[in-house]
């Protein structure tokens, strides 16, 4: 079997954009993309599109809007995927089984969505469709309502973070003014996001405005091959290991405060790649929310469960310490447009990789791990990337 490769891709910042939906936005970057790769339209095979729509357009059929913006693709077979916020990793794992089922040698996979131009109240209940509905479309705050009652439930056990969550921002903020793609570059600093103010009021308690990553537009692509394709090209980044793992939708039945989809798809990646989290260069998580990035730290193995602390007091996570976390900035500076976070995450990953990640490069980047989840850590992806050429 051919293991498929990111061999090229494009990416459009993120933040409040001029562009009116996610046809244009995903325009921005599909064609860019190919070109990117040294790929011809002529030479796709796939399409595979990652947007989580559920309101924020009534236009969807989302999968065929990738040809309006370039013709040539119109008879491109295009299919569009949705996995909550990991809808962009869906996309991708889906684009990859395709070429390593021998079905195709070149995808091309974009990912976007436009969510500013709706109001914020709307948004909170279009994000809860990646709830239990059932159980918990009545919590205040929408989706960081969910995220404060992990966080209580978290704090409850373990004692109150609060002041790890704050160094969790200042960090991926200051990371965030390197990203020439990210929604918000500015260093708020540890003493503006540690104070409850005006600016920084709870959003739910205990979670306030800088805990939560904003409400963004964005598009990503990128483009895959199979081996002996990517081989011919300039660029070839290679998973190592690839793992998604799934967990109960209902946070009633489960520990929300240990991410155990997580957990397995971390330790399921680095048993396949016969590698140690030592081997890491750095890791693009899924900060969400900072209570998010917190347990996560626990789910890859960098802290026992109610450690996580340890692991930013000790700077590990930072841009210089033993294993950066979020160079880009995370979800939290960069933005979170849903359909393009995964999509974004790999890209960043694959930039640092090739060396082309400007001054977000960490020195010598040889095995990158990405971890995007859908849900409160439902759908669990974890991708092990490293340079092949």
């Amino acid at each position: 079997m051919t293991k498929a490769q990111i061999v090229g891709w494009a990416h459009a910042p993120f933040g409040k954009s001029e562009m009116e939906d996610t046809e244009a936005l995903m325009a921005s970057v599909a064609t860019p993309a190919l070109d990117h790769a040294g790929v011809e339209t002529g030479d796709v095979d796939g399409i595979f599109v990652g947007v989580m729509n559920n309101g924020f357009s009534r236009q969807d059929f989302q999968g065929s809007l990738v040809a309006m913006g370039n013709e040539a693709l119109a008879h491109v077979p295009a299919v569009r995927l949705e996995n909550a916020c990991a809808t962009g990793s869906a996309a991708i794992y889906t684009a990859m089984d395709f070429i390593e089922s021998g079905r195709g040698r070149i995808a091309l996979v974009v990912g976007a969505e436009k969510m500013t131009a709706t109001p914020t109240a709307q948004v909170g209940d279009i994000l809860l469709g990646a709830s239990y509905r059932r159980q918990e479309a009545d919590v205040d705050g929408g989706f960081a309502g969910l995220f404060a009652r992990i966080a209580q439930n978290y704090f409850q056990r373990y004692g109150d973070r609060s002041e790890e969550l704050a160094m969790i921002a200042a960090k991926n903020h200051a990371n965030g003014m390197a990203n020439p793609y990210a929604h918000m570059r500015k260093d708020f600093g540890f003493d503006f996001c540690n104070t409850v103010s005006d600016k920084n009021p709870y959003v739910a308690e205990p979670l306030r405005r800088t805990d939560c990553s904003l409400i963004s537009d964005g598009a990503a692509a990128l483009v895959l091959a199979d081996a002996e394709t990517a081989a011919s090209l300039e660029r070839a980044i290679a998973f190592r290991a690839r793992r998604h793992v799934n967990d109960l939708l209902a946070m009633s039945r489960r520990d929300v405060t240990a991410f155990e989809g997580a957990r397995r798809a971390w330790a399921g990646a680095l048993e396949d790649a016969g590698a140690s989290l030592d081997d890491l260069s750095l890791v693009e998580t899924h900060d969400c929310f900072t209570i998010a990035e917190l347990i996560e730290y626990e789910a890859m193995g960098l802290a026992k469960p109610g450690e996580g602390h340890r692991v930013v007091r000790d700077g590990i996570a930072q841009k210089d310490g033993k294993l950066p976390v979020n160079p880009s900035g995370g979800l939290k500076a960069k933005g979170h447009p849903i359909g393009a976070t995964g999509v974004s995450m790999h890209i960043m990953a694959a930039m640092q990789l090739m060396g082309e990640a400007g001054d977000m490069q960490i020195l010598e980047a040889r095995l990158a791990g990405v971890f995007n989840m859908g849900g409160a850590a439902v759908a669990n992806y974890v991708s092990l990337l490293e340079r092949t050429k």
